[in-house]
């Protein structure tokens, strides 16, 4: 790949190569900068078809190798990850606007995921058992066909990889949508799978927008799908995939509450809370958004505060990812100190010495706000956290169920029987005791509950097999001679 700071045009890939057509494009924008860095094009239904054809084609011979031999191809893919390590990181950088940090992390978690996936020969053991006298039952585990993936701009590189390693390696081909704000990474994915060894035809990958949602939830030849993104969004994906008749499952916003109890170490809890509200500039379903302090933690709020003085926007704080993010984010700022909270660090009006093109804003604590205002209700998807004060743990628990999400939820305190009650009564699928950004390590799933998640199971872990894969049930009897019975 050429200098990932040029504008190099982005192409679909299908059936193994890089697809040249006339459609009509949409520009790429560094958020750090505000500068031009591509242009991606706005495909069609003829072009998820393209996609879904080649990917059909691909599946007789890619479903009949053993699942030993598609993970070997997962081996080198892992290794050209770690290879292209500083690339892919500068990737993210570029069209996303992370830190450097943030988004080497990303990338490797995306080696962690395939990591899970080359292991799958050890998980995926077929069942079997003599159920009756000479009477055999087996059950195998089969891919379940074409499957599409629909990824979000906040993790470029780690989305897609939820789904591409777990999903090929079980036996798929794929179709792959990125989000059309930052469709690099991914075709530098394309390129990388390609070099490993995959197959031409196994992995496609369609850029465009509203109208390549629609083809992949409406084609029938497409089996699954998986999205991530926005809760109205997702609900909107899974009414329309399901009504086709397909398997879906679709990951939705978040609005996550961390519960903070007086007991609660100072420093340890301010620094964790700041980090997850501000880390990747807040735009992570797992970023804490609403801080519930219970009785006096007026001295963990200070620490709060005085923490948030380390983050340099541009430095260790990332932009967000587009202008009309930036107003948005803070109109609700406004909308909050208009409703009567307090501001106590306010990130509106954020600008960097030499990107004064870049869309920043700085990291934002609000206190004093109550359920009813918007920021307490509403995903703002920013470096913002708001704090609503609490007499006692059950207000606070009632406060976090009132909820309409339920991606994660946190408690920090020393108290194993008060920590105990949030794990146990807090409507979220994801839980921290003492830890911020409480996401689950492969083998174990990512998934939330209530709005922030739609369909059964999950994309990701032990629960993806699920997802990715149908039973097949085989009862045999060979020997005449057995003793007959029911089965017989």
């Amino acid at each position: 790949m050429s200098d990932i700071t040029t504008q190099n045009p982005v192409e679909n890939f299908i059936d193994g190569k890089f697809v040249k057509n006339d459609l009509p494009t949409l520009d790429v924008f560094n958020p750090a900068d505000g500068s031009l860095i591509s242009t991606v094009p706005l495909s069609n239904s003829q072009d998820v078809d393209m996609a879904v054809q080649a990917a059909a084609k691909a599946f007789p011979a890619w479903s009949t190798m053993t699942l030993k031999e598609r993970v070997q191809i997962f081996f080198g893919y892992r290794t050209l990850l770690e290879k292209n390590m500083d690339e892919l990181t500068k990737l993210v950088q570029l069209e996303n606007g992370k830190t450097y940090g943030e988004a080497k992390a990303e990338v490797e978690k995306s080696m962690e995921l395939c990591e899970f996936a080359v292991s799958l020969p050890q998980i995926v053991v077929n069942e079997i058992q003599e159920v009756s006298k000479g009477v055999e039952c087996r059950i195998e585990r089969k891919p379940l066909g074409v499957v599409a993936s629909i990824s979000p701009f906040n993790f470029p590189n780690m989305v897609p990889h939820w789904t591409i390693p777990n999903a090929l390696v079980l036996g798929n081909t794929m179709v792959m949508k990125p989000s059309e704000v930052v469709p690099m990474s991914t075709v530098r994915m394309a390129e990388l799978l390609k070099e490993a060894g995959l197959p031409d035809g196994v992995f496609n990958l369609v850029n465009g927008g509203k109208e390549v949602v629609e083809s992949i939830c409406d084609h029938p030849d497409i089996k699954a799908v998986s999205f991530v993104g926005s809760t109205k969004v997702a609900k909107i994906v899974y009414k329309r995939a399901t009504s086709t008749l397909k398997r879906c499952v679709a990951l939705g916003g978040a609005k996550n509450h961390l519960l903070v109890l007086p007991d609660a170490n100072p420093t340890m809890t301010a620094s964790n809370v700041v980090a997850s509200m501000s880390g990747c500039a807040g735009q992570r379903c797992m970023a804490a958004s609403v801080m519930v302090g219970v009785d006096k933690v007026q001295h963990i709020i200070d620490k709060m505060v005085e923490d948030t003085k380390s983050l340099i926007p541009g430095d260790n704080l990332g932009s967000v990812i587009s202008a009309a993010t930036k107003e948005r984010i803070e109109r609700y700022i406004g909308e909050a100190e208009a409703d009567g909270a307090k501001i106590l660090v306010d990130g509106r009006n954020t600008t960097v010495a030499g990107k004064e093109g870049g869309f920043y804003v700085g990291p934002t604590i609000i206190d004093y706000v109550t359920t009813d205002m918007s920021v307490a209700r509403e995903e703002i998807f920013g470096p913002v956290i708001s704090i609503i004060r609490a007499k006692d743990l059950d207000e606070a628990i009632e406060i976090e169920n009132g909820s309409n999400y339920g991606n994660a939820a946190a408690v920090f305190t020393e108290s194993g029987g008060m920590a105990k009650q949030v794990m146990e009564r807090a409507s979220a699928g994801m839980i921290g005791v003492n830890i911020g950004v409480p996401v689950p390590r492969e083998p174990f799933s990512f998934g939330g509950w209530n709005e922030s998640k739609f369909g059964v199971g999950d994309i990701t872990g032990r629960s993806s097999i699920e997802f990715w894969t149908q039973n097949k049930k085989t009862t045999t009897k060979w020997n005449p001679e057995a003793q007959t019975n029911w089965m017989s």
